[in-house]
C-alpha cells in the first residue's frame, strides 16, 4: 500500500522526461528546418532538412500524440521534395486524436499547408479536396491571406467565379497591400 504513490511518482516523471526528450529533438528538427528554408545552397538545404526529419521522428517516437512533430516531419519532407510522404504526415497530424495538441490556428494553418500538398500532387487539377480544407482553414484561422488567395485559385479553377471573389475580397480586408489577390480581382472583373 505505501509503494503505491512512489510508483505512480515514477510513472509521471518517466513520462515528463519522455516529453522532455520529445520537446528537445522537435526544437532542434525546427531549428535545422528553419536553417534549411534559408539556405541559398540546395545540396545545403536538402541535408539540414534530412537532419530536421530524424528529429522529428524522434520526437514522434517519444510523444505520438503531439502534432507539432508531425508537422515539422511534413514540412521537411516538402522541402526534401516528398510531397506524398508530407502529405502522410500532414494527415497524422489533423487526425482526430493527434490534433487535441493544436490551437485553432495551427490547425487552420496545417489544413492551408495539406491543402497545398493536395494541389501540388494533384493529377487533372483536382481542387475539390483542396477547397474542402481551405474552406476549413479560413474558419479556424481567420488572418491566412495565403489560404484565402489559394481558396480564390480553387475556386477559379472549378469556375466559381462569384466564391472566388468573395476569397479575393477576404484576403484585401485583410491585408490591403496584397498584390495576389488585387491582381486577381482586377483579372476577374474584366
Amino acid at each position: 500500500m505505501h509503494d503505491i504513490p512512489k510508483k505512480l511518482f515514477s510513472k509521471l516523471r518517466l513520462r515528463s522526461r519522455a516529453d522532455i526528450q520529445a520537446k528537445r529533438h522537435f526544437v532542434l528538427g525546427a531549428q535545422l528546418l528553419s536553417q534549411a528554408r534559408s539556405s541559398t545552397s540546395r545540396s545545403s538545404a536538402v541535408s539540414l532538412a534530412k537532419q530536421a526529419e530524424a528529429q522529428a521522428d524522434k520526437a514522434i517516437s517519444l510523444d505520438p500524440l503531439d502534432a507539432a512533430a508531425h508537422i515539422l516531419k511534413a514540412l521537411a519532407l516538402d522541402i526534401l521534395g516528398f510531397k506524398s510522404s508530407a502529405l502522410d504526415s500532414l494527415d497524422a497530424a489533423l487526425s482526430p486524436r493527434v490534433a487535441k495538441s493544436l490551437s485553432e490556428k495551427e490547425k487552420g494553418d496545417a489544413l492551408f499547408k495539406r491543402a497545398e500538398l493536395k494541389l501540388a500532387i494533384s493529377r487533372r487539377g483536382r481542387v475539390d479536396p483542396a477547397i474542402e480544407d481551405l474552406t476549413q482553414a479560413v474558419k479556424l484561422s481567420k488572418d491566412n491571406v495565403k489560404a484565402f488567395c489559394l481558396l480564390g485559385e480553387c475556386y477559379e479553377a472549378k469556375k466559381m467565379k462569384e466564391e472566388a471573389i468573395n476569397a479575393y475580397q477576404e484576403a484585401l480586408q485583410i491585408e490591403p497591400e496584397s498584390t495576389v489577390a488585387r491582381a486577381a480581382l482586377d483579372r476577374l472583373s474584366k
